[in-house]
């Protein structure tokens, strides 16, 4: 789908000089979620730069500021903490907004994420209209077509992404609701055993025949969590690492 549009763009308008195109550095170990930011921003007319890792983003940022850093914070070798923290304190870095785009839903991380310098932060599965918006938001300097960038958007929201040779990750095909049509099971924390709130739902999967259903809750409790419910599985983690915990 985004070839197609890619195409399209390319054949109905003129490409922006190299010049201005704003140039943006995209932070993330998942191979899947790099390549599907690379193509979202390209079709807005930018640049993308690539790191896997902090190390490498602060070589890329430091000797070549971009115009935007779109960061996960869980990044081998120099966490996303400490990435923000050090491009905040660099002269030459230091005006460069920083989307945060993270796993991390705990609310005191996603306060540390601000504290060392985040400008935005959003918990994944962002929806594709998020993470546009924000970088159109976030992107000062004029050269992005901001129709181009709401035309992507529908288009995102319209239809699932075209199949890819790599299997993609499920966080990435999700879209959000509070109205599932399976109804979210009464969930206990299993770390406090109180009643856990319900938030809302994750829909989507790795194709049309292998839909999937997760439910987002929270507890109330001194434990502060946040959990998945898998109604494939059954099962119910904790949002903070891969383990699962019902």
């Amino acid at each position: 789908m985004f070839q197609n549009r890619d195409r399209a763009v390319r054949g109905a308008t003129s490409a922006p000089s190299v010049a201005a195109r704003p140039r943006i550095l995209v932070v993330d170990p998942d191979d899947d979620t790099r390549s599907l930011y690379r193509e979202w921003f390209r079709i807005c007319g930018c640049d993308v730069v690539e790191a896997t890792d902090g190390r490498e983003a602060l070589a890329e940022a430091l000797g070549r500021p971009p115009a935007l850093v779109v960061t996960e914070m869980r990044l081998p070798f120099i966490d996303g903490y400490a990435l923000c923290d050090i491009l905040r304190r660099d002269h030459v870095t230091k005006g460069v907004p920083i989307l945060v785009v993270t796993s991390e839903a705990r609310a005191s991380e996603l306060a540390r994420a601000k504290t060392a310098g985040a400008t935005v932060v959003l918990v994944k599965p962002a929806t594709p209209e998020q993470i546009l918006a924000e970088m159109q938001r976030l992107l000062v300097d004029g050269t992005v077509g901001l129709d181009l960038v709401a035309e992507v958007q529908q288009e995102a929201a319209a239809a699932p992404p075209a199949p890819r040779r790599r299997r993609l990750s499920k966080s990435l095909v999700r879209v959000a609701t509070t109205t599932p049509p399976l109804a979210p099971p009464r969930a206990i924390c299993p770390i406090c055993d109180r009643i856990l709130t319900y938030r809302h739902s994750h829909l989507g999967g790795v194709s049309e025949r292998e839909r999937e259903q997760w439910d987002w809750y929270a507890c109330s409790g001194a434990c502060g969590g946040m959990f998945e419910y898998r109604h494939r599985t059954r099962r119910l983690r904790q949002l903070i690492d891969d383990d699962d915990l019902g």
